[in-house]
């Protein structure tokens, strides 16, 4: 099996977990797992995994929880490369036992009541990063190249369509984290697009892109309107992506809308009425590196 192969069969399997159900995840799971177990892949893994302390890694991360639900994290190692094989382990794992992996995903990726969440948000915030880094060392048989990161300012791209209450809220909630929001709409135009508005602030790393059913619409042949976001506010999340990464990308979504099949991998939430968005929000921001009080998060 060539590795192109693979790795499509790869994707496709994370694509089924995204959209599976409890009835349906442990196929995609299981398939998932049976394909990194793959004999091609084999010496990679050993050398990826060599010397890692799994076990003690698990004993680690299991000790970082309180009395808070939810509090659980997990420990991974400061070495990129150690802790993609880490990822690797963590995976083979709960591929390999789909009840341990609800219990793991409930444990360190969402807390709540809903059996799926968890596994949702780990295929979201673990798999998918995994797969795409993954992807990445095994094409390059292991090879690393350091590259040099600009650092970041403390200004936080906010796009958004007609909902002005939603604009405001997030504006607010980052200027409240010590953080600069810059609405690119509100920006001076001196004749310049959007995009070129961007490029006047290339010391941004972050954006929030709010989806907010101001428009609608519907498939061709079919009668059933559905609430979308409006294009150019589609157009400047895929142009975010391309310009900063996924993982510098936060997309909250409020009310019913549509999220575009071509944007999965992106993080999202709902921005929901009672403030929980802040917490996830706020976990977005800390991992693309942004120093972040927590105590502000939750006040």
């Amino acid at each position: 099996m060539s590795a192109v192969d693979l790795f499509d069969q790869i994707r496709t399997a994370v694509l089924d977990l995204q959209g599976a159900n409890y009835q349906s995840y442990e196929r995609p799971l299981r398939t998932l797992g049976r394909l990194l177990n793959h004999e091609d892949l084999s010496t990679i893994n050993r050398t990826l995994t060599e010397g890692l302390d799994y076990p003690r890694f698990l004993a680690q991360s299991d000790a970082t929880g309180g009395s808070m639900v939810g509090s659980h994290r997990l420990v991974w190692p400061e070495d990129s490369i150690k802790q993609l094989g880490m990822m690797l382990l963590v995976i083979k794992d709960v591929t390999s036992r789909p009840d341990y992996a609800l219990d793991f995903a409930h444990t360190y990726f969402d807390s709540s009541s809903h059996v799926m969440a968890g596994l949702q948000a780990m295929t979201r915030d673990l798999i998918i990063p995994f797969v795409r880094d993954y992807k990445t060392y095994v094409s390059k048989r292991g090879a690393v190249k350091v590259a040099l990161i600009k650092e970041k300012s403390n200004k936080i791209f906010i796009v958004h369509g007609h909902d002005g209450e939603a604009r405001e809220t997030t504006a607010r909630f980052i200027s409240k984290l010590g953080l600069v929001p810059v609405i690119l709409h509100e920006q001076a135009s001196r004749g310049r697009t959007i995009i070129e508005k961007v490029e006047a602030h290339d010391d941004v790393g972050f954006a929030i892109v709010l989806l907010t059913p101001d428009d609608e619409g519907r498939a061709h042949g079919t009668d059933a309107l559905e609430p979308r976001a409006r294009q150019n506010v589609l157009l400047e999340l895929g142009y975010f992506i391309a310009r900063l990464g996924r993982e510098n990308v936060c997309t909250l979504r409020k009310g019913q809308v549509a999220i575009p099949s071509d944007f999965a991998g992106v993080v999202w939430t709902d921005m929901d009425g009672a403030g929980g968005w802040h917490l996830a929000l706020g976990k977005e921001l800390h991992a693309a590196g942004y120093q972040i009080d927590w105590n502000l998060v939750m006040s």
